[in-house]
């Protein structure tokens, strides 16, 4: 039995069920209505276009089409992860990139041309949903991991500055924080290789069985995956955290605190620095708008 065909009406219905979620923010009063909205099209709008670009590159013999379409989706996995965490620092979406390109297209490189041995090795009905998985995992531990190494350094200035002061190198002060971001990087991934199966059924399974491969061939390309999704996200913490530690320490052993970027903490999506400036504007306006009655 094939996959079933998903035709534009049946998309409307799946869609009206956006409307649960809007009826909560509604009678909740989130204020989530507009969010829900934007990214419900937002959403529908790039998968589809994803659809007809890859439908195209499917169509094509060549690697460049498959290495650029990774590219672009690494500088944007860099991009959402260096935004992610609360405190940041200079170069923060370089060294995101690196961490992020570097493991994600290793590891895709390993399972695609070694361990499958899919030839040729760029075909992209492999290399790209591959990529894909692999870099949203990354991108989620290197943002976990790099938000947790330094919100430490933040936190715990004053110990840290203690021990580099007592003689602790800066590899034997950030020691701990180390640990902590590279453990909190990679619990996500191994939360989700501990449940899998028993509570909750992975996408790329899922999929495969909805398009009629058998189960048995579902559940060991599932299982080769998530080796290698927790395989890239460890080693791109390992340079994230590793890239941060270099950034934030120097080679005289001495904390550079300053190069963390102040945190902004954020309601409905809005910035504390933007809601108080926009409040300031107002009371500003309020005693011409008084004058002129």
């Amino acid at each position: 039995m094939g996959s079933v065909h998903v035709d534009n009406v049946q998309l409307l219905l799946a869609a009206g069920l956006m409307v649960v979620s809007l009826v909560l923010s509604w009678r909740l009063r989130l204020g989530l209505g507009r969010d829900i909205l934007v990214a419900s099209v937002r959403m529908t709008v790039q998968l589809l276009l994803v659809g007809l670009v890859l439908a195209w590159v499917f169509s094509l013999n060549d690697p460049l089409p498959v290495v650029g379409i990774g590219l672009v989706m690494s500088v944007l996995a860099a991009q959402a992860a260096s935004q992610r965490p609360k405190r940041g620092y200079p170069r923060l979406f370089l060294d995101s990139l690196v961490s992020i390109l570097f493991s994600s297209f290793l590891l895709t490189g390993v399972l695609v041309g070694g361990i499958l041995d899919v030839r040729p090795w760029f075909l992209p009905q492999y290399a790209i949903p591959v990529l894909g998985m692999v870099l949203g995992n990354a991108l989620t531990g290197v943002s976990l991991a790099v938000d947790r190494f330094t919100s430490i350094l933040d936190r715990d200035r004053g110990v840290i500055e203690s021990l580099l002061a007592l003689g602790a190198t800066r590899r034997e002060a950030a020691q701990g924080p180390f640990r902590d971001a590279m453990r909190t990087g990679m619990i996500p991934t191994l939360n989700s290789m501990a449940v899998m199966g028993i509570v909750s059924l992975p996408g790329m399974m899922t999929g495969q069985i909805l398009g009629g491969a058998p189960p048995e061939t579902a559940v060991r390309y599932q299982i080769v995956i998530m080796f290698v999704i927790a395989a890239s996200t460890s080693l791109g913490c390992l340079i994230s955290v590793q890239l941060a530690f270099s950034r934030l320490f120097d080679s005289q052993h001495r904390l550079r605190a300053e190069r963390l970027a102040p945190a902004l903490e954020h309601a409905g999506g809005v910035s504390l620095r933007t809601r108080l400036r926009r409040a300031a504007g107002r009371r500003a306006r309020r005693p011409e708008r008084l004058g002129t009655r």
